[in-house]
């Protein structure tokens, strides 16, 4: 199908969609990834297979993904369903976890309890320690939009779940504290009311992915 005839009856305001990458075993073990090269474990596999067949059905124009290895291996399988080289945008990346990287959650929760917590509430002013605020996330995932907006639409985006959390901040206007959680392999519209009406997860909070 031509570029300009993909997506043609696709409702306004769900131009771009979101997707968070398949499962991996530190995803399973809680653990930080951050900005490490962490494969999709078998579940993963499975959830990048589901999702190529759920986006089958939007029309993409575009295939866009970070390029740290859960999400481009997800991109991958989702392009061989749909027909689309996928772009990689390193500001599609997940936070940098700086010093919590390859830490368990438990681990960290029990060495530095308050600045954990400021994690999990998702504090507009949290920088993970030697790492990443999520203010500087926004303004990059903020910069990667832009760019994904100037191009052929619709969209998809695969990504991670704290990327997710910040672009739907992007578009409230205002930083969602307590984004509710993004399943591995969800599919994302990134215009769902402002970043408040996707109930995806049980109302938990969302964690690096």
């Amino acid at each position: 199908m031509p570029p300009e005839q993909r997506g043609s009856g696709a409702p306004a305001g769900s131009r771009i969609y979101l997707a968070r990458h398949g499962q991996t075993a530190y995803n399973l073990e809680g653990r930080f990834q951050g900005q490490m090269a962490v494969p999709l474990d078998e579940t993963g596999r499975a959830q990048a297979a589901e999702l190529a067949e759920r986006a089958a059905a939007h029309g993409f124009a575009s295939l866009w993904c970070s390029p740290l290895l859960r999400a481009r291996e997800t991109a991958d399988v989702v392009a061989a369903r749909i027909g689309l080289v996928p772009v990689e945008d390193a500001r599609l990346m997940e936070t940098d976890a700086g010093e919590w990287t390859d830490r368990t959650f438990a681990a960290v929760h029990a060495e530095a309890p308050a600045q954990f917590a400021a994690f999990l509430a998702g504090a507009s002013d949290f920088a993970f320690p030697a790492g990443e605020s999520f203010a500087a996330q926004e303004r990059r995932v903020a910069a990667a939009l832009e760019q994904v907006e100037r191009g052929e639409l619709p969209a998809l985006v695969v990504c991670h779940g704290m990327v997710i959390r910040a672009a739907m901040s992007v578009r409230a206007g205002r930083w969602l504290t307590h984004a509710e959680r993004v399943p591995n392999g969800a599919l994302v519209p990134l215009d769902s009311a402002g970043g408040q009406s996707t109930e995806l997860g049980g109302g938990e909070i969302t964690t690096p992915s």
